[in-house]
């Protein structure tokens, strides 16, 4: 199934799979860092100016 016509979100989440699995990363590992960057994304939205 082509991503051409996926929602970007969809696209960097298959981008991030891929990267991760070919690096072999431990699943661990991977967890806590995308906790990480979640929480540091969910501080960033919320310090957003709120025109959305």
């Amino acid at each position: 199934m082509p991503l051409d016509n996926a929602p970007d979100d969809v696209k960097l989440a298959v981008d991030l799979i891929m990267l991760l699995e070919q690096h072999e990363i431990p699943a661990a590992t991977v967890l806590s860092a995308l906790e990480m960057v979640r929480q540091d994304f969910l501080r960033k939205q919320q310090e957003e100016p709120s025109s959305r």
